[in-house]
């Protein structure tokens, strides 16, 4: 089933529920995903599903971030709850072992050891996981630590 269908029956369900804070996450990944596929004006992929998934959570790891710093605890739980929520539409997530071990191949199959040609260590590691959400700061993190 299309990601699209499956949130528009979870809108149901939480209508019915009168779940109203995840009626409103499920609003808000229907339009985003709505808007994405009005843009590219054709069927959306689930690599392109998954990149409109990845950048909610992105956002809303961001605004938490910023709430907690403002000392606003409630609105950074809200966002937090979002992303969980956004999370489960998504495959999961890859292990800091299979992260590690990407990287790993990805070194050996470049042959890369300078920290300026990283971009290209990233990409090959981003393939090599390819079908499990990647945090990519944490991937950035271990590229470094590696090249360094």
């Amino acid at each position: 089933m299309a990601l699209l269908e499956q949130v528009q029956k979870d809108m149901a369900a939480a209508m019915k529920a009168r779940d109203e804070a995840r009626l409103s996450a499920l609003r808000m990944i229907k339009t985003a995903l709505m808007k994405e596929k009005v843009d590219s004006m054709k069927e959306l992929d689930e690599a392109a599903e998954l990149k409109v998934l990845n950048s909610l959570i992105k956002q809303r790891r961001d605004a938490a971030e910023m709430y907690r710093q403002g000392g606003r605890a409630d609105l950074a739980e809200k966002e937090e709850a979002e992303i969980r929520l956004i999370e489960a539409y998504m495959p999961a997530a890859a292990t800091e072992e299979e992260m590690q071990a990407a990287v790993a191949a990805a070194l050996a199959e470049t042959g890369i050891t300078s920290a300026k040609q990283m971009g290209q260590v990233m990409n090959a590691a981003k393939a090599k996981l390819a079908g499990k959400r990647v945090d990519g700061k944490r991937l950035s993190e271990l590229v470094r630590a590696r090249l360094s």
